[in-house]
């Protein structure tokens, strides 16, 4: 799994839906990248709460901070968060109180797009649960750049927003149910490609 970065963005139900992917996920999982559309004084709490049941470590992302393997940063409900490519190797954390992207703050687009650009064909892209199509644009920009991406199918949506836009703009490369991503994760990161479900 070494190399690797994962990206997940999500908005309504989505709280309920990442809490199911991570309880799936073991610690030993490369730096995964949230962002949940919520307000800022939520998000700490948020990522605490899953702290607290999850294997792996999660915490609010911090402007600056390098990335280690086995923690989940969560981009507080103030900024836009990003990846940046370390001098040197390695990654970090960039947080920014720019202005909304798709009536956003945080923008899952923002993130997808940094992912697109700094990490290319090392990236796994989710797009979750979510009203709107904020997200949409960015997972094709991922899969245009060789990311592996992949959407909640709509049986297991609260809201077949998001994810229904990537598809229809030919962002995802699989349609997954909610309680099958985090397997399908752990199986892309593995390089076990399987069959892309439809």
């Amino acid at each position: 799994m070494s190399g690797k970065l994962v990206f997940i963005g999500a908005s309504t139900g989505g709280t309920e839906a990442i809490k199911a992917v991570l309880l799936g996920l073991p610690a030993g999982m490369p730096p995964i990248f949230i962002v949940q559309h919520m307000p800022e004084m939520f998000t700490v709490t948020f990522a605490r709460r899953l702290d607290d049941i999850c294997a792996l470590h999660v915490k609010e992302a911090e402007d600056g901070e390098r990335v280690q393997d086995g923690t989940v940063y969560l981009a507080p409900g103030h900024s836009h968060l990003s990846v940046q490519r370390i001098a040197g190797g390695g990654w970090q954390c960039r947080l920014a109180r720019s202005e909304p992207v798709n009536r956003h703050r945080p923008a899952v687009d923002v993130l997808f797009h940094s992912a697109a650009e700094q990490v290319g064909a090392a990236a796994v892209g989710v797009l979750l649960t979510g009203m709107g199509k904020d997200g949409a644009r960015g997972l094709l920009e991922m899969r245009k750049a060789g990311a592996w991406t992949m959407v909640q199918d709509e049986e297991s949506c609260v809201v077949y927003g998001m994810p229904r836009e990537a598809v229809n703009l030919g962002g995802a490369c699989e349609v997954v149910a909610l309680g099958d991503i985090a397997g399908r994760l752990q199986q892309r990161l593995a390089g076990a490609r399987g069959a892309p479900a439809t």
